[in-house]
């Protein structure tokens, strides 16, 4: 038995707010009636305004982020086309794996994942390579703390002349890193519920272009539970072919609504300055931000590097059993050897103060080499740029 509450400080799943809870603490429904037809019209066009369409559709399944992967690539794409990806970390590398499973062409970019995409390098791709079908890009690389800039990366697909989709994955950027579907010409958005959007695991998303729904009338790969034509028609009334996850929708539409009252922008700006000030922490304490790219810089976490002959996952342990909180782990090329912070969802300053102090306490315990006060330079910004009732901000 311990007292207080646990910090789930990893980079999702993420704190589910107490109304969001409450909400999904409802009898379960009849989804096939008229009150459910109007939860889910509910869901479906507030998902829209989340991901800022007018012209495309979402599409909601019961299912993880992995889901809305291969959802994305079965239904506007077929066996043996040519999708181009670029290897930005752990989960950019899944999505390869399950391409290729599915009987499709990755053509790779390599990085060193201390960074987004790069431009460059995909647009000489793409003139070389023509026959692309869909590329395919994390917008926030959540084992790196590294994010892709997607207007880049459509500026980059127009340079080129290509007329590839642009496929994103958003799962740890929805709702905390500005996503434009339509502005940015995305064709296929994935997503999940358990981040930005403050629910626990289990509701996964497509949002899909007009484009994309062109080339899903002519794609051959093999969809079933996943297919974007059964969902779209029962969809239009609010409906679902097969029985959904009725109480995460109850905890969706209560999300957005929470969403909507801060305001997508006000949202944006909040988790850049709960970054920032992270990174003013690490700075502080002398260790290395993994990221070396500040036009990449995530908002939704923060990964650091452990200097050399130290271990990531003792640290970790440390800091879990000492003070009850949970910090990301390195995934595979950087297992054991970062740390990740998440700062993201229903997230605000003491809580970031609570996380940075759980972290420098845990430094001196483990005995990693570092300087004394990053938790002090983070609150010296928090305090900087406090907002004031009113919108106005703190003197500095």
């Amino acid at each position: 038995m311990r007292a207080g509450r646990h910090f789930l400080q990893i980079p999702g799943p993420t704190n589910v707010p107490d109304s969001v809870l409450r909400a999904m603490d409802h009898p379960t429904m009849d989804h096939r009636s008229a009150a459910f037809a109007a939860l889910g019209k509910r869901a479906l066009d507030g998902m829209k305004r989340i991901v800022r369409t007018t012209a495309g559709h979402v599409v909601i399944y019961p299912g993880s982020g992995t889901g809305a992967w291969e959802a994305a690539l079965v239904n506007a794409l077929s066996p043996g086309d040519a999708v181009l990806m670029v290897e930005t970390g752990h989960f950019a590398s899944l999505w390869k794996r399950i391409a290729e499973k599915l009987g499709l062409e990755p053509v790779m970019i390599q990085s060193n994942w201390r960074r987004g995409v790069d431009p460059q390098p995909l647009e000489e791709t793409l003139r070389a390579r023509p026959d692309v079908k869909a590329v395919c890009v994390v917008q926030n690389e959540t084992s790196t703390g590294c994010a892709t800039r997607i207007d880049e990366v459509r500026a980059a697909m127009d340079a080129a002349g290509s007329d590839a989709l642009l496929m994103v994955d958003t799962i740890s950027a929805l709702a905390s890193i500005e996503m434009r579907m339509d502005d940015w010409g995305v064709d296929v958005i994935v997503a999940g519920s358990q981040k930005g959007l403050m629910l626990p695991p289990g509701l996964s998303f497509n949002a899909v272009s007009p484009k994309a729904l062109a080339a899903h009338a002519k794609a051959t790969s093999i969809r079933a539970y996943w297919d974007w034509s059964d969902m779209l028609g029962p969809n239009a009334k609010g409906f679902f072919p097969y029985t959904p996850a009725t109480n995460l929708l109850y905890g969706l539409v209560e999300a957005i609504d929470r969403l909507e009252a801060e305001g997508l922008d006000a949202v944006f700006a909040r988790h850049d300055r709960h970054a920032e000030a992270t990174r003013r922490a690490v700075r502080a304490w002398g260790l290395e931000l993994w990221c070396e790219e500040p036009r990449h810089y995530s908002s939704s976490l923060t990964a650091v590097l452990m200097p050399e002959g130290h271990s990531a996952d003792a640290l970790r342990a440390v800091i879990s059993d000492t003070f009850d909180m949970s910090l990301g782990a390195g995934l595979s090329k950087l297992a054991d050897k970062v740390f990740r912070i998440g700062h993201l969802g229903d997230f605000n300053d003491l809580m970031l103060m609570g996380t940075l102090s759980g972290v420098e306490m845990g430094l001196a315990l483990a005995g990693v080499p570092h300087q004394k006060g990053g938790a002090d330079a983070a609150m010296a910004y928090l305090v900087e740029t406090a907002p004031q009732k009113g919108g106005a901000k703190a003197a500095a």
